[in-house]
């Protein structure tokens, strides 16, 4: 599994998001981006992250920030965890992780002593040109968006 570190080009990518539109990281150019990576949706983890985004999207929209969360789930489930958590911005389903791979975000987990592959909860800060200004690799939900938000300069 390759990490991507600052400053090397975020690489781009076509996802259907929530309602089965195809959502492009090169047709953001212009605008920066938070692209989060988490395992699945509605569970309790990934609900009080996105939840944590909710409620920091507006700051970072007027910041002029795009935020992409990113799953293996189906783009139904992804409807479902939109339409109940009141999520305002784009989720898009990576269902076969190739996406994941990518971003060196899928790859050998532990929990409860047993080995399994899945997505390594991570957020990748993208600036206007494309390229990739933090990465945040294997984080916590609770409290992490306040590091993002700290990383971004909108939280001191």
């Amino acid at each position: 599994m390759t990490r991507l570190e600052p400053g090397t080009p975020a690489p781009d990518f076509t996802l259907p998001d929530q309602d089965g539109n195809a959502v492009s990281l090169s047709a953001l150019r212009g605008t920066r981006v938070v692209l989060y990576f988490y395992p699945a949706a509605m569970t309790p983890g990934c609900t009080t992250e996105a939840c944590d985004f909710r409620d920091s999207w507006t700051r970072l929209q007027a910041a002029g920030f795009t935020v992409i969360g990113v799953s293996p789930d189906p783009i139904g489930k992804l409807a479902t965890f939109r339409d109940r958590d009141a999520l305002p911005f784009t989720l898009v389903s990576d269902a076969d992780h190739a996406v994941m791979d990518a971003y060196g975000v899928w790859g050998e987990k532990k929990n409860y002593g047993k080995t399994y592959e899945g997505v390594i909860r991570s957020t990748f800060v993208i600036d206007a040109d494309g390229v990739i200004e933090d990465a945040m690799y294997n984080v916590r939900a609770t409290g992490h968006v306040g590091r993002v938000l700290k990383a971004v300069g909108l939280e001191g």
